[in-house]
């Protein structure tokens, strides 16, 4: 059996595929169920964050595997093969165990460094015991990358390299200033009190918050919440239905919401109608070309040169001397539509210039420039835009007054709040985005190191666990043999007192284990290599070993595993 791991991640995925293909609690249970059901997989356990979603598996095939657990992830997270295979990502045996170690140590996070991906490793590892998916292989790997991950937060200065996606988050909103004084005094709604929700909730009040109110479709959560941040005494917490949220919105400085809807829980005009808001055009965000049946737009002051146009032609700017005569006015018109024009402006006063004479063009003189635009419009049907288009001035937004942080995956706030005046939003793509460009710190190189030595470690250590019930099985097969063989001698020398059979006894153990000792370590030993994994096939060959016996030794390991698993979780 081998482990894979197929996934994908904000790495290799837009946020607009991730936010689609968000798992809920009852999709990742029925996802883990089918994995063990289908004919490539004995182990699963699903790993799904706000950005990110994998599958691991311990698999008899590679091929297959691949196939089935990429099959089984769009059908479960409803987007279709097709779409989401491009995005996805695989990883094979030891480099599965590196991607996961990397994972836990926060060098794979959206904020590198991070420690809550440690807990959400805990919580995937804990639903696939209670749901028994997991396996010898799969809770050794995910116990052993919590530890890794402990490991490198203890041992490095990893922590220093990120934060949470939460105090990220804070950071961005606070647009360069100190948290703590951005965040003093202002007022905080929390919408949801799940684990996310709850670290959001903490650190707005380490960080100053005066006042958190928590809302919570469950509201014995969201009650519970509010007594532990009250509990602090940093700040003054309490607990609101789901059906205040649109009141408490007048009244908030600052909304953190993830919780597990599927749809929006904030949409624009929610937020638009509690603060009062308009939208705001954006700097990329300029007027639609104008086409036939547009209302006729209003015309700029000194523009009357253009009056009984044919055409309803966009206004242009009211500079002297300039006006749908330019050539930016008739870029991109119809070869048709253009002869109109020529046809109109021929017979149209020309544009008088205050103080001098104005230039007019001799189409004798222009004749070649003529006759290759026309041969350009008659090829492509238009004529070609030649002009870059002059650059928009950014209009001015007001000062937010509001400051969103949307953590959910997919979103709860609707991204349309971008364009209300006075509002601030970020969410998981805008966190993404800033990520990109975030400083790495010089512990990571040293986590990186701890990560290659811990993969390596649990590599020989698998290997070597792979040979144990072989060499189990052989030793038990020894000790039979010398049973046997006491049984006989005792039948032919039944005069043997139990002083002699006992010492009789005692030196052919002594013979047999002594010649298993140096075979048996040694095995251990190379199969810890790599490529060592053929070491019990020769053993099991060599001694004419009965599978079915090495089969219930690895039973029997696994069965003390999980119950001690159980006994620990």
């Amino acid at each position: 059996m081998s482990l894979l791991v197929v996934g994908l991640s904000h790495r290799s995925a837009p946020v607009s595929v991730l936010e689609r293909a968000t798992l809920s609690a009852d999709a990742q249970i029925k996802l883990l169920q089918d994995t063990v059901a289908a004919e490539p997989a004995a182990e699963a356990a699903v790993l799904a964050t706000c950005n990110r979603i994998e599958l691991y598996a311990d698999v008899d095939k590679f091929h297959a595997g691949v196939a089935e657990l990429s099959t089984l992830l769009a059908q479960h997270s409803g987007v279709g093969l097709d779409e989401l295979t491009p995005y996805l990502y695989v990883h094979y045996e030891d480099r599965a165990v590196h991607h996961l170690f990397s994972v836990a140590c926060g060098l794979d996070s959206m904020v590198v460094g991070e420690g809550q991906i440690l807990g959400q490793i805990k919580d995937s590892l804990a639903r696939a015991q209670e749901l028994h998916t997991a396996g010898r292989l799969l809770n050794d790997l995910f116990q052993q990358a919590l530890r890794v991950g402990k490991r490198a937060h203890s041992e490095t200065g990893i922590d220093r390299a990120g934060q949470s996606l939460v105090t990220f988050g804070l950071e961005q909103l606070a647009l360069g200033a100190e948290v703590s004084d951005w965040a003093r005094g202002k007022k905080a709604l929390v919408i949801g009190a799940g684990s996310m929700s709850s670290l959001a909730a903490a650190t707005l009040a380490r960080v100053g918050i005066a006042e958190i109110v928590v809302a919570n479709r469950t509201a014995d959560r969201a009650e519970r919440l509010a007594e532990i941040l009250n509990e602090g005494g940093d700040v003054s917490a309490r607990a609101v239905p789901m059906d205040s949220v649109s009141d408490e919105l007048t009244r908030a400085d600052v909304v953190v919401s993830c919780t597990g809807a599927t749809g929006l829980v904030l949409n624009a005009e929610a937020v638009a109608a509690a603060r009062g808001s308009v939208a705001q055009p954006g700097a990329d965000e300029v007027p639609p070309s104008r086409g036939p049946g547009a209302a006729p737009a209003a015309r700029p002051a000194g523009s009357a040169t253009d009056e009984n146009c044919p055409l309803d032609l966009a206004p242009m700017p009211a500079t002297p001397g300039f006006s749908v005569l330019g050539e930016a006015a008739v870029a991109g018109m119809a070869a048709s539509e253009l002869e109109q024009h020529a046809a109109w402006v021929d017979n149209a006063p020309r544009p008088q210039s205050s103080g001098s004479v104005a230039t007019v063009l001799d189409p004798v003189a222009e004749a070649d420039t003529i006759a290759a635009l026309a041969a350009t419009a008659a090829v492509i049907g238009r004529v070609p835009e030649r002009r870059r288009p002059e650059p928009v001035a950014e209009i001015p937004r007001p000062t937010p007054s509001l400051f969103l942080l949307d953590l959910a995956m997919p979103r709860d706030i609707d991204a349309a709040v971008h364009r209300l005046g006075g509002v601030r939003l970020v969410d998981i793509e805008s966190l993404a985005e800033a990520s990109a460009d975030a400083p790495m710190a010089a512990d990571v190189d040293q986590v990186r190191r701890i990560v290659a030595d811990e993969v390596a470690a649990f590599g020989a250590a698998l290997r070597a666990a792979h040979i144990t019930p072989t060499v189990v099985a052989l030793r038990s097969m020894a000790a039979e043999v010398v049973a046997g063989e006491i049984a006989r001698l005792d039948g032919r020398l039944p005069g043997l007192d139990d002083k002699q059979r006992g010492e009789i006894t005692q030196t052919v153990r002594r013979v047999v284990d002594k010649l298993l000792h140096a075979p048996t370590v040694r095995v251990k030993q190379l199969a810890a290599e790599p490529g060592g994994a053929g070491y019990a096939d020769a053993l099991r060959t060599l001694f004419d070993l009965d599978p079915e016996t090495v089969a219930a030794v690895s039973r029997a390991e696994e069965s003390t595993t999980d119950e001690k698993d159980r006994g620990s979780s």
